[in-house]
């Protein structure tokens, strides 16, 4: 525990707060789903803070009816007293006053988590009700406040031997498109931070629906093991070629560090990086830090071995990741992010830090567990050869020209438009229901590439497999998109992507949504990148057309089958039902209706809001492990559009 005084004095105001509502989405993403989960992640950075100052260990979270929020901590209660510059509560500074706060005094915070010290004043900006509560020095405080103005100043309500700070909020229906809250997102979210914070105990209510017994859904999360239960975790539905989880932790310039690690059987690398607790995307130095060290002290391990030179292979960067699960997590004073979205570490002091501390350590582990070590040459050494068949596959994937006519695959019937931005490639499940989309599409700029029964599962496939699969590979020569570099690389060059929108049109039943399951894994695996940058969407074909007389009405679900057949029946004549069991039943007229047509269709983006839960869906739905699966589908049957 710190003893340094933290008073008014602590916090100091940047600027005021009046561009929040008129520009919400510079500060929190968007005004979607998104930023509206964003609120809940401020204001409870903000109890992790202390936390990492450590004077907080409790933190909790309510949903209420209505979608109000509470977050509340037992950490030391933000202060109360006169702030010198302002003339004002500290509380209502910080309330108040974007970038106000104790995070830009490094007497109060060594470190901090957050979107770039954003912090609670945007969150009361954008509510039309924000309470908050501060208990500290025996005594009860409260301020209320409205769309980021206080309503009055602050008051102390009683006394209490209670501390920390408890902050309800409302968020503004004007500003937001959505005001319901996701709980599994915010339970995501609240896992992900007990993981990164070992020790914390963070709770989550839901107090909108109540259990059959009255009381509230509610869940806690709590992690004594920290990062090694967290690879663990995002493990669970892959089988482990080793036991143990190598943890490294160290410090070097001040920067604390933290790495877990483990192999498995899968083909895929997944690795995930924080800092301060922010997922880092798009990577940065830490993670340029952590490759270049495992690359080379693993490399060395092997020529000692002599295993690649054995087995006649050269090995590479890539292939010391296939199957690896890791995480890396750095804590930086004054972190610089770059990138599109600014989730990219630019400090290059933190890859020398995180280099020094993985290479020493993972050198330890090797050297005292070498059974491990040499499961893991043996893993690499098989990915190099993996690597070198893949490379011939993937080779016959590659276009020399993919805006040109050559070259594309014959099964594609391309739009006029050679405009990326305005063009759009649907990727259509079958023969038949891939011609009726092509009488039906609009040829300007609509390009329709039909795929013969359920492509491969990628998830279980080795890479060479993946490129030597025709459908896959007439995807990528569809896209325009290559693979693979003078380094041979898996990375993907997206330069001459030739569709801004790829959009899946699978059949509205079971099979198709195993099949859009199965597009998807090969998107996110393999072709993240289209997803990232909101390229990748799903269509919502309609499942009934309902016809009474002169009437005819499409309806997507069960639900609104039934109360469209209600209104339509009024009169007490029948209504007739159609079920579409497949695209193919429908004419090119009223695909294009319901379907194809931008002014009246329905398409849903592909966004990745948690990396760690999308994998952990991914390799639980496609994987081999069974159990998980059997228990996904039966938690979320009464979700599903299940055909008899």
């Amino acid at each position: 525990m710190s003893n340094k005084q933290y008073t008014a004095s602590s916090i100091q105001s940047l600027e005021g707060i009046e561009h929040v509502r008129l520009r919400p989405s510079m500060y929190i993403g968007d005004v979607g789903v998104r930023g509206l989960h964003h609120l809940v992640y401020e204001v409870v950075d903000n109890s992790i803070d202390e936390a990492l100052a450590g004077h907080c260990d409790t933190i909790t979270v309510i949903i209420h009816k209505g979608n109000g929020i509470t977050v509340k901590d037992n950490g030391r209660g933000i202060p109360v007293d006169l702030h010198e510059k302002e003339q004002k509560s500290a509380l209502e500074v910080v309330m108040t006053k974007i970038g106000a706060g104790g995070k830009f005094d490094k007497d109060s915070y060594k470190v901090s988590g957050g979107l770039h010290g954003v912090g609670v004043s945007v969150v009361n900006a954008l509510s039309t009700s924000l309470i908050a509560t501060v208990f500290r020095e025996g005594k009860i405080y409260q301020q209320k406040y409205s769309k980021g103005a206080a309503l009055a100043d602050v008051q102390e309500i009683g006394v209490s031997d209670k501390r920390g700070t408890e902050v309800f909020f409302q968020a503004d229906g004007s500003i937001f498109n959505e005001l319901e809250f996701n709980y599994s997102t915010l339970a995501s979210r609240l896992r992900e931070l007990a993981f990164l914070n070992k020790g914390i105990t963070i709770t989550l209510t839901d107090e909108r629906e109540p259990n059959e017994d009255g009381s509230f859904p509610v869940e806690t999360f709590h992690s004594d093991g920290g990062l090694k239960e967290f690879v663990e975790y995002i493990d669970g539905n892959r089988e482990s070629i080793m036991e143990k989880v190598i943890f490294m932790e160290g410090e070097r310039d001040d920067i604390p560090v933290e790495v877990a690690m483990r192999y498995n059987t899968s083909y895929t690398e997944n690795l995930h990086s924080y800092v301060n607790n922010i997922n880092t995307h798009e990577g940065g130095t830490h993670l340029t830090g952590f490759r270049r060290a495992l690359t080379r002290t693993l490399k060395k391990f092997a020529d000692e071995l002599g295993l690649p030179a054995k087995e006649k292979v050269e090995v590479t960067g890539d292939d010391f990741r296939e199957g690896l699960t890791a995480i890396i997590s750095v804590k930086v004073m004054e972190p610089q992010f770059e990138g599109q979205t600014k989730t990219k570490l630019g400090n290059s002091e933190v890859a020398g830090a995180v280099d020094k501390i993985v290479g020493e350590m993972l050198s330890n582990f090797l050297e005292e567990n070498p059974n491990e070590a040499k499961i893991i040459v043996q893993k690499v050494v098989l990915a190099a050869k993996a690597r070198q068949a893949a490379k011939k596959a993937r080779e016959m994937v590659q276009r020399k020209s993919p805006m040109g006519g050559s070259g594309l695959p014959g099964k594609l019937s391309d739009c006029t438009s050679k405009d990326p931005a305005e063009s759009e490639l649907f990727l259509v499940e079958g023969d038949s229901a891939g011609g009726t989309a092509k009488q039906g599409r609009d040829r300007m700029f609509q390009a329709i590439l039909p795929l013969r029964g359920k492509i491969l599962n990628v998830e279980k496939a080795m890479l060479h497999k993946v490129y030597d699969n025709e459908e896959i590979k007439n995807i990528y020569t569809a896209l325009g998109v290559s693979v693979g570099t003078e380094e041979d690389s898996k990375e993907l060059n997206i330069k001459k992507l030739r569709y801004h929108k790829i959009v899946i049109m699978c059949d509205a039943d079971i099979d198709g949504a195993h099949i859009s399951t199965l597009i998807l894994t090969f998107f996110f695996r393999y072709m993240k990148e289209l997803i990232e940058n909101g390229y990748i969407y799903i269509a919502s074909p309609p499942l009934y057309l309902l016809k009474k007389g002169s009437k005819k009405v499409y309806t997507w679900n069960e639900k609104d089958r039934e109360e469209e057949t209600y209104k339509l029946s009024a009169d007490g004549k029948g209504v007739e039902v159609q079920r579409y069991k497949g695209l193919g039943e429908m004419n090119p007229e009223q695909l294009w209706d319901t379907t194809l047509n931008p002014d009246n269709r329905i398409l849903k983006q592909v966004t990745i809001d948690n990396a760690v839960e999308a994998d952990n869906v991914f390799s639980m739905l496609m994987g081999d492990e069974v159990p998980p699966r059997r228990d996904f589908i039966e938690r979320n049957a009464k979700y599903a559009n299940i055909d008899v």
